[in-house]
C-alpha cells in the first residue's frame, strides 16, 4: 500500500457571489482525486476555501450597506454550507481573513523583501477593479477596456512595493521546458509558454487606494498599504499548511494537483512558481486548468437568468448522478455545455442500463437459481477470458486520475460493465440452468459480481454512496485493503449472499428541474405571437416590394456594441472568419462571419463591430455561430457597421 502524500486544492473562491455549476465543478473533480487517492492509501490533504480581500469585496460591502468583514462571513458560510452538503470531504476550508493566513502572507513578504525580490517605486496604470490587476495600455481594448473582462479601465497612480517578475522570466521557461506535465491540458501549458516568452514585467504587490486587504508586516511601518489581493490569495496554499505559523503539515508541500478554471491561469501558472522560487519553495507538481459551462448552448449570463445553481441540479436528480454527468460529459480543458435532457440520458443509460440494471440482473438471477446464494471460485475455469479483459481495463485506469482525464477514465471504467453485461447475453444462465450446468450458471454469477465490485472500488471517488450500496449488497466493504486486493492483486470476490436492493437509478422520461427563464421565454414568445398576428392587418408594402414593419417588430431585435478579441480564418473557406466577440457577458460570443475578402483577421482584433445578438444559433462549416455582425455592401464591396466612438461591450442599440 502506497504512503505517498498527495496535496490537493481547489482555487479559494471569491466572495463576490454565490457558488455557480463552475465552482462546483471544480471543487467535485477537487473532491474525487482527493477520494482516489486516499483509496490507494496515499496520506492525502484536501483543501479548499474562500478569497475575501480586495477592492472589489470592500465595494460590494459597501453598496448593501454592510461591513467587509460581515459580508465575507455571509458568502463564505454560504461556499461552505453547499460543500458540506455535497458531502465533499475537504480536510480544511481556508479563508483568507483567518489571522494565521495573514501571519504567513505577511512572513511570504518579508523574506521576498529580504531576498532582493521586492522593491518600492511608484506605479501608474489602468487598473481593473473588477479583475484587481494592472495592465499594460497596449494590452487594453480601444485604449480604455479591459482584455480579461472587458470592464471599462481607470488609470491610477499610487505608491507601490513591486515584485521583480521579469527576473523570472528564464527560470519560469526552464520549468515549464523541464516539467512538460506541470499545466493541464498541455494546450494551456503553451498559452503560458507563449505569454512569458513576450516579456514580464515587474509586478505591483501592493496597494494604497483601499484599505481591505493583509497590511504589510510591522518592521515596514506602511499602514497605508495593503497586500495586492492575488499575492494575499495564492499564498493560501502553503499557509493551510502552516507556512508562516508552526509549519506542522508543510510535509505536504508541494501540491500534487492545484485545480483552477481557466481564467484564473496566468495568476497560478506564472505568478505563483514564481513567488515560490523567490520563497525557495518546491513548485506544484500539477496545475489543472478546466473550461468554463454553458447552459443549453448559451453563455450563462445573471442578465440572462440562466445560470445553473447546483444545489438546485443535485437536489432534483441526486447529487451522485450529477457528479457523474459533470465528470463525464466533457473533457478536461474543454469547455461544456449543461442541459437537462443531456444529464437524463447520461442517468438513463450510463447509470441506469449499464450500471443499475446489471446489479438487478445479478439479484434476480442469484435469488431464482440460487437463493441469493453467489460463488466466485469457479470463475476462472469458465470464464478467464473475461477475467483477463477486465483486468486489462482496470490495471489502464490510474494514469487517467491525476492527468485529470476524468471522462476518459469514466469511459474505459463502462468497459468491464459491457463485459459483465455481454457475458450474460452471450451465456444465457437461463438456457444454462436448463441443461443442468449448475456450476457454469454460479460462476457466471460469480463474475458478474466480482466485476460490479471491481468496478464499484474504482468508481468510490466519484460515486461514494452509489458505490457503498453496491458494496453492501455484494457483501463487502470498499477500503483500501480491499482495493489493493481486488484491484491490484486481481483477486475475485469472496462468496457472499446478495441483498436486495430498489433499483438504483430509476428511469427518468421528463426533466425535474423548473427551469423559470424557459418558462418566462415561453411566455414572452406566445405573447410575441399574438402581437404578431394582430401586426400583420397593419403591415403594408412599398412599390419598391419593401416590407414595412412595425416599431413592436424593430425592437424584438437586439443589437449590442461588442469587442472582436480574437479572430482566425477558417480554413478551406474562401469567405469566412471565426470571430470572438465580447458583448458583455460572462463569456465570449462565437460568430462566424463571411467577410474574409474584405477583412484579414488580424486587422479585427481589438475592433468594435455591431451585432445582433438574438438570433437562434446556426452551424456553417460545421461551427456554431452565435450571432451576425452588420454590415453595407455595394458595388465597392462590403463595410462593417462601426460605433462612431469606443462603447462598453453590450452596449444597446436603439
Amino acid at each position: 500500500m502506497s504512503c505517498n502524500k498527495s496535496y490537493i486544492t481547489t482555487p479559494i473562491y471569491y466572495v463576490n457571489d454565490i457558488a455557480h455549476i463552475g465552482h462546483a465543478y471544480t471543487t467535485i473533480i477537487a473532491d474525487t482525486l482527493a477520494r482516489y487517492a486516499r483509496l490507494i492509501g496515499e496520506d492525502t490533504y484536501f483543501l479548499t476555501g474562500t478569497d475575501e480581500h480586495g477592492q472589489k469585496i470592500e465595494e460590494s460591502a459597501k453598496s448593501r450597506g454592510r461591513e467587509p468583514q460581515e459580508y465575507a462571513d455571509e458568502i463564505s458560510k454560504k461556499f461552505r454550507d453547499l460543500w458540506d452538503n455535497f458531502d465533499i470531504s475537504y480536510d480544511k476550508f481556508i479563508r483568507t481573513t483567518d489571522a494565521e493566513h495573514k501571519k504567513g502572507v505577511q512572513k511570504a513578504f518579508s523574506t521576498m523583501y529580504k531576498n532582493g525580490d521586492i522593491y518600492k517605486d511608484t506605479y501608474q496604470g489602468h487598473y481593473c477593479i473588477s479583475c484587481e490587476t494592472f495592465f499594460p495600455e497596449l494590452q487594453l481594448v480601444d485604449g480604455e477596456f479591459c482584455p480579461d473582462c472587458g470592464k471599462s479601465t481607470s488609470v491610477v497612480e499610487e505608491e507601490s512595493y513591486f515584485f521583480r517578475l521579469s527576473d523570472y522570466e528564464d527560470k519560469l521557461l526552464e520549468w515549464y521546458r523541464d516539467n512538460p506535465n506541470c499545466i493541464l491540458p498541455k494546450s494551456k501549458r503553451n498559452e503560458v509558454i507563449r505569454f512569458v516568452e513576450g516579456g514580464l514585467t515587474d509586478l505591483s504587490i501592493t496597494r494604497t487606494s483601499f484599505d481591505w486587504g493583509v497590511k504589510l508586516p510591522s518592521e515596514f511601518n506602511e499602514p497605508k498599504h495593503v497586500m495586492y489581493v492575488w499575492l494575499d490569495a495564492l499564498m493560501n496554499y502553503v499557509t493551510a499548511l502552516g507556512y508562516g505559523t508552526d509549519d506542522k503539515d508543510m510535509d505536504y508541500w508541494p501540491a500534487r494537483v492545484h485545480l483552477i478554471g481557466k481564467d484564473i491561469l496566468r495568476f497560478h501558472a506564472i505568478y505563483w512558481p514564481a513567488f515560490l522560487m523567490s520563497l525557495d519553495l518546491p513548485l506544484p507538481k500539477h496545475i489543472g486548468a478546466h473550461g468554463w459551462w454553458t447552459r443549453n448552448g448559451e453563455k450563462m449570463s445573471k442578465s440572462k437568468g440562466n445560470v445553473v445553481n447546483p444545489k438546485e441540479v443535485a437536489d432534483a436528480y441526486g447529487l451522485e448522478s450529477f457528479r457523474y454527468f459533470m465528470l463525464r460529459e466533457v473533457p478536461f480543458g474543454g469547455d461544456g455545455d449543461f442541459s437537462q435532457r443531456a444529464l437524463m440520458d447520461r442517468i438513463n443509460s450510463d447509470l441506469g442500463n449499464d450500471l443499475g440494471n446489471l446489479l438487478n440482473r445479478l439479484i434476480g438471477m442469484s435469488g431464482k437459481y440460487f437463493e441469493g446464494r453467489v460463488e466466485s471460485d469457479l470463475v476462472s475455469t469458465y470464464y478467464q477470458d473475461e477475467l483477463d479483459e477486465v483486468q486489462d481495463s482496470l490495471d489502464k485506469l490510474e494514469p487517467f486520475i491525476f492527468e485529470l482525464q476524468l471522462h476518459r477514465f469514466l469511459e474505459e471504467l463502462w468497459r468491464p460493465l459491457t463485459v459483465a453485461n455481454r457475458a450474460i447475453d452471450k451465456y444465457q444462465p437461463w438456457t444454462m440452468i436448463k441443461e443442468g450446468k449448475t456450476d457454469e450458471t454460479m460462476a457466471l454469477n460469480g463474475l458478474i459480481a466480482t466485476i460490479l465490485a471491481k468496478v464499484s472500488l474504482m468508481l468510490h471517488a466519484v460515486m461514494p454512496k452509489t458505490t457503498s450500496t453496491i458494496a453492501e449488497a455484494l457483501g463487502f466493504e470498499i477500503t483500501p485493503e480491499n482495493f489493493t486486493r481486488y484491484i491490484r492483486n486481481g483477486e475475485q470476490l469472496s462468496s457472499f449472499t446478495i441483498e436486495k436492493r430498489e433499483p438504483l437509478f430509476p428511469r427518468i422520461e421528463e426533466e425535474l428541474l423548473v427551469d423559470e427563464r424557459l418558462e418566462t421565454l415561453k411566455k414572452e414568445k406566445e405573447a410575441e405571437e399574438k402581437k404578431a398576428k394582430e401586426s400583420k392587418k397593419k403591415v403594408t408594402t412599398t412599390t419598391e416590394g419593401v416590407t414595412l414593419i412595425g416599431i413592436d417588430q424593430f425592437f424584438q431585435t437586439s443589437l449590442k456594441i461588442g469587442t472582436v478579441v480574437k479572430a482566425e480564418e477558417v480554413k478551406k473557406s474562401k469567405k469566412l472568419l471565426l470571430l470572438q466577440v465580447d458583448i458583455g457577458e460572462e463569456n465570449n460570443r462565437q460568430v462566424v462571419a463571411g467577410i474574409k475578402e474584405w477583412y484579414s483577421a488580424q486587422e479585427l482584433v481589438g475592433t468594435q463591430v455591431c451585432v445582433v445578438a438574438n438570433l437562434k444559433p446556426a452551424k456553417l462549416m460545421g461551427m456554431k455561430s452565435e450571432g451576425m455582425l452588420l454590415a453595407a455592401k455595394d458595388v465597392d464591396g462590403l463595410c462593417l457597421i462601426r460605433p462612431e466612438k469606443p462603447k462598453i461591450d453590450g452596449t444597446p442599440i436603439a
